[in-house]
This record gives structure tokens, C-alpha cells and sequence, in this order.
């Protein structure tokens, strides 16, 4: 596909498949000694965060058929777009569940943010910036600490270049996930300045933006905007959107830093102890998970695309009026993200499956306890996920360790012990100071896959 607006051809599959995928793997399937090439303290926690979610087996619901093994060690890998299947509960799509229609929301702003971006590239930067629509770089995102990403940095921008990417993601997010973004970036930066490196991936600027398609008010585009704890998948469609895989996560969530205090996924954490704590005993039952809650419970991250997740917990159709919203409720934090407008459409579509849809819990249920939740229907699902600390302490008296106070530590300490001799790694008790989140599309639709097939089935 010819990028015709720009006159350039969008970067093809396999051009950087190899050297990404070898990375990647490794960082997921080696630990830390696969990552020592990458240097310093960012490979080691790259290392130690990715080991533990390539073992899905400790994940609630997680399946071997997820995705295909084959990098260094037999870990997972980055399936190809064409082999995308999307995430489902027996590995059987579910059929017309998505439709090309008009939402009567204008997605002329961010049509319009993403050209302008474009439009400000070199040649040299568009080579390695956009790609066609069905790139297999959509799925090839990570959320770990790691340099080795495609497209162009923030910290390699202009001062305009930069500005008008963040125009973008103005553009595709509501004023809450805005700040959300900017925190989780913000904090990034503060790890790097704890960890006494902001030099390669610990830092506010190590963000990354592809655009695949080019923006359009009638054909299929999107753009990635990967980092850190941070990933957002954008797909757009004439004035539909579908913003699923979106990552966002935090270590530490918690914390006063540059006279800001800080505190990422206090809703989150607030609105799924206030769903569970209205359930009777019999529902509370059915919630509760058999297993015990680890280190890392996630099981539709990164390279899992494909994964294979039963429904587990207490079904919608067993809540009362008031348990239900309060189950919209949570799901609305993690969709009002995305622009206002669209995450209304958005949460339209999940109330229409609202009795189909199924909460599940892992872990204790105190105000400061570490715990895992999902929310899972045909059309959504999100999972939340306190983890246990890899990179960040705090200090024996609860307050906050401070960057100046740690920056002695070397940037290449064990993953298994955190700056200051603390106990990280795995083996470490889960903690809300570190969280990782997800929000997914399943039976076929993140990357707005199921929607880009009908396009091109019926439009052209």
C-alpha cells in the first residue's frame, strides 16, 4: 500500500522483523542473561519484568495456545498481523459482533494531529516512522524498558516535531488520559533519575510513534504510541476507534516527586474494591479466584495477542441494578481514556453485553492490599494487576526514597535486588506501588483488525 498523501511507501514487514523479534524474545524468554547485551540497568529490569509475564501459567486463565513459541528458549513471539486471531475464550471467534457504522462522533481532530505530525517528518524519519495499515508492527509492541523500538522517539524530535506528536495524542485522548499518560511518563523519568540513569529508557522523552495507513477521514490509518509502562494502540475508521491493546502501568504509582504528588491508579484500585465489596457471599463466591495470587498475574499482555482466556468469576447477569453499575462504573475508568465521544460509543457496546460479562478476583481486598481483577465479556477485557517490585522501594518508614538519596546505586544492580539492597525480583511480594493494566478488544477487533477486514471487503 502507497502512502498517496505523502508520496512515500510505508515501511514493509520484514525490513525489521529479525533483529526486533531476536530482541524481544530474548527480553521475554531469557531473563536477565538474555538482556545483558542491551547494557546497564534498564536490560536488567527489562529482563526480570518480561521473564515472569512470559509464564503465563501462573495467570488466572492463561492458555499454552496463546501466542507461538520460537524465540531464544522457546519463548512466545510476536505472531504476524495476518495470523492475529485476537483473544478468546476457546480459541473460536465469535461472529458480527463488530460493524462498520457511524458513531456520530467527528474524528476530524485527530485526522488532522496525526497529518500534521506527518506532514512535519523528513524523508529519513518517515522510513522508519510509517508503515502500511496492516503492518505487523501493531502487534510487535513491549512494555518494558527497552531502547530497541521502532519509529521516532519524542527525545529525537524537533521542538515542533514534538509538540505536534503530543497534539496527537491530545487529540485521541480525553483530559484524564492525558494526565494519566503524562504521569506515567513523568514517573518514568523518575525511576531513571532513581536508578541514577536517564540516559537510555528510563525517562519521560523514551516514547516511540509509528502511524500505520495514512490519516484519512474515510480510509483505515492508526498510530502506536509505545514506551515504558505505557503503549496505546489507536485504529481509526471514518469516525469509528477502537484504542485496544492499551497498556498503562506504574512503578512506583505512588509518590512525591518535583513537589507533584502522584498517585496513578487510585481509581482503579478504589472502583474494583468497591464493586467487590457489594457482592453478598454467594456472588463474592463466585468472584473469588481458586488460585493465589503471584507476582504476576497478567495474562493478556504483551505477545499474547492470540491467548486463550475462559470466563472466570461471577457472571452480570447474577448482579443486581446497583452491582452492575458499579461494574460499568470500573470498566468507564479504563475506557475514559480515550476522547469522551468515543469511549461513550465505546461503553455503549460493553452495556450491550452487560449480562454476559464476568468480574473476577485474586488476592485479599484490603484498601493497600496487592490484588489482581478482570472484567471480561464478549467485547472487553481488562485487567488490572498490583506486581511485585522490581525497580523501586520505599524506604522502612513508608516514605518515599527519594532520586538523590538512591543515585549511588549502580545503574547495573540485580534484578533480584532492588536499588538499596531491598528484595525485588519475583520472588518478592506483589505491591500496589508497582501496577500494570490492560484493556483489550477480543474475538478479533484490537487493532481494529475485524473492522479493517470489512472494510475491505465491502468498500473496496
Amino acid at each position: 500500500m502507497v502512502n498517496e498523501t505523502h508520496g512515500h511507501k510505508p515501511r514493509t514487514q520484514a525490513a525489521h522483523r529479525s533483529r526486533r523479534w531476536f530482541m524481544n524474545k530474548a527480553l521475554l524468554a531469557g531473563g536477565v542473561s538474555a538482556v545483558a547485551v542491551m547494557g546497564g540497568y534498564a536490560a536488567t529490569q527489562a529482563g526480570a519484568e518480561t521473564t515472569a509475564a512470559a509464564d503465563t501459567s501462573a495467570s488466572p486463565s492463561a492458555s499454552p495456545s496463546g501466542p507461538p513459541a520460537g524465540g531464544p528458549g522457546g519463548g512466545p513471539m510476536a505472531i504476524a498481523y495476518d495470523d492475529f486471531v485476537g483473544v478468546t475464550t476457546d480459541g473460536t471467534v465469535i461472529d458480527d459482533l463488530y460493524a462498520i457504522h457511524s458513531t456520530g462522533v467527528s474524528t476530524t481532530p485527530v485526522v488532522r494531529a496525526a497529518a500534521a505530525f506527518v506532514d512535519s517528518l523528513t524523508d529519513d524519519q518517515k522510513s522508519s516512522t510509517l508503515y502500511e495499515v496492516d503492518a505487523d508492527q501493531w502487534l510487535e509492541w513491549t512494555n518494558v524498558d527497552s531502547n530497541d523500538r521502532d519509529g521516532l522517539a519524542l527525545r529525537d524530535m524537533t521542538e515542533n516535531q514534538s509538540g505536534l506528536a503530543l497534539k496527537l495524542l491530545k487529540a485521541a485522548l480525553s483530559a484524564r488520559g492525558l494526565k494519566q499518560a503524562n504521569s506515567i511518563r513523568k514517573l518514568n523519568q523518575y525511576l531513571g533519575e532513581y536508578s541514577g540513569d536517564t540516559t537510555k529508557a528510563l525517562n519521560e522523552d523514551a516514547y516511540w510513534f509509528t502511524v500505520m495507513g495514512t490519516p484519512s477521514a474515510t480510509e483505515a490509518w492508526g498510530f502506536q504510541f509505545e514506551g515504558h509502562h505505557l503503549v496505546i494502540n489507536y485504529f481509526v475508521l471514518g469516525d469509528q476507534v477502537v484504542m485496544t491493546p492499551t497498556f498503562m502501568g506504574s512503578e512506583p504509582t505512588k509518590i512525591t516527586y518535583d513537589g507533584v504528588n502522584y498517585h496513578l491508579f487510585r481509581e482503579e484500585t478504589t472502583a474494583g474494591l468497591k464493586l467487590l465489596r457489594s457482592l453478598n457471599s454467594t456472588q463474592f463466591a463466585a468472584a473469588l479466584s481458586d488460585q493465589e495470587k503471584s507476582g504476576d498475574d497478567l495474562s493478556v499482555g504483551a505477545y499474547q495477542d492470540n491467548n486463550v482466556v475462559p470466563y472466570a468469576g461471577v457472571k452480570g447477569s447474577d448482579l443486581n441494578r446497583r452491582q452492575q453499575q458499579l461494574l460499568l462504573d470500573l470498566a468507564e475508568v479504563y475506557v475514559g481514556y480515550q476522547d469522551e465521544g468515543h469511549a461513550r460509543v465505546r461503553m455503549r457496546e460493553i452495556e450491550k453485553h452487560l449480562d454476559d460479562t464476568y468480574f473476577l478476583w485474586m488476592g485479599e481486598y484490603e484498601d493497600d492490599s496487592a490484588f489482581y481483577y478482570r472484567i471480561h465479556s464478549p467485547v472487553v477485557l481488562i485487567e488490572y494487576d498490583a506486581q511485585h517490585p522490581l525497580a523501586w522501594h520505599e524506604e522502612e518508614d513508608g516514605s518515599s526514597a527519594s532520586p538523590s538519596a538512591s543515585a549511588s546505586g549502580t545503574p547495573s544492580a540485580s534484578a533480584s535486588t532492588l536499588p538499596g539492597g531491598a528484595p525485588g525480583g519475583q520472588s518478592a511480594e506483589p505491591t500496589q506501588q508497582h501496577i500494570h493494566t490492560i484493556i483489550r478488544t477480543p474475538n478479533g477487533n484490537d487493532y481494529g483488525v475485524d473492522l479493517l477486514k470489512l472494510h475491505l471487503a465491502t468498500d473496496h
